[in-house]
């Protein structure tokens, strides 16, 4: 399994508090059949003011690490960047990282409010040829007055990425139902761990595959921890990745509409 959203670096965060811990979170997630996992660390200015470069030399050294301890996990980079005015001229600066140098970034709401015109800001990024992934939106705690937002947002090219820990309750019930309901409408692109330790968010990816394939089926569990997260490390079109059941053909999506004016760099 591919896990696109984890706090292990040491020290930059709220994630891994030094090395040790970083250690036993990779040990962790490899025990969980997770063999490549994207560093993300918080880009959150004025809290976080982590960027590109730093980011990349980081996992760099903490490969480094691994390697030395004999723990086979591949390291890539990214960042869970807040959503902020200056975020998309930072992605195209490339201060702030995409997933692997990808068109997809992870792109983080306000946790406890609504975001003033948030779809508007989200597809600036769609139309400027990236893929926004919206992290953890079952965690938030406006979605259940504006789930139909995020409906339009999968409708309009954005990507949504659920928490593995949420889909069996870790971070209580209202995460745990909108998680569900996320997956029983086929909304959900991508399952990542959002691992900030090694017991109370722990970096397991497989029971959310489980819970996951009752759901939506094996198959498409497996896109949600495998095909669709290497499709990212890929940089594969989204045109030319398989789409979410709520955008497969006769179930109303319209993909192929908004997205192919869109995404024309191939």
């Amino acid at each position: 399994m591919i896990d696109l959203h984890c706090h292990l670096l040491p020290g930059i965060d709220d994630g891994a508090a030094d090395l040790a811990t970083s250690l036993a979170m990779a040990r962790l997630a490899v025990a969980d059949g997770i063999r490549t996992t994207a560093c993300t660390p918080h880009i959150y200015p004025g809290f976080y003011d982590n960027d590109s470069a730093g980011i990349r030399t980081r996992v760099a050294v903490l490969q480094q690490h691994l390697d030395a301890e004999g723990i086979a996990l591949t390291l890539t980079y990214g960042a869970d960047a807040h959503l902020t005015p200056e975020l998309l001229g930072r992605i195209r600066a490339k201060t702030a990282p995409t997933l692997a140098g990808s068109r997809y970034l992870l792109v983080e709401p306000s946790h406890t409010i609504a975001t003033p015109r948030f779809a508007e800001a989200v597809f600036q990024f769609v139309a400027a040829d990236y893929v926004p992934v919206i992290t953890h939106p079952e965690r938030l705690a406006w979605i259940a007055s504006h789930y139909d937002v995020f409906v339009g947002l999968v409708r309009g090219g954005a990507w949504m990425q659920l928490t593995a820990g949420s889909l069996t309750g870790r971070f209580g019930a209202p995460a745990q139902r909108i998680g569900r309901r996320m997956l029983d409408d086929g909304l959900v692109h991508i399952l990542a761990t959002d691992a900030h330790g090694v017991r109370q968010r722990p970096p397991l990816l497989a029971e959310g595959r489980r819970i996951a394939e009752r759901h939506v089926g094996t198959a498409e569990a497996e896109r949600l921890v495998v095909t669709r997260p290497l499709a990212i490390l890929d940089n594969v079109p989204p045109l030319e990745v398989e789409p979410v059941p709520a955008l497969a053909e006769g179930n109303g999506g319209s993909r192929r509409g908004l997205l192919a004016r869109l995404f024309r760099r191939g």
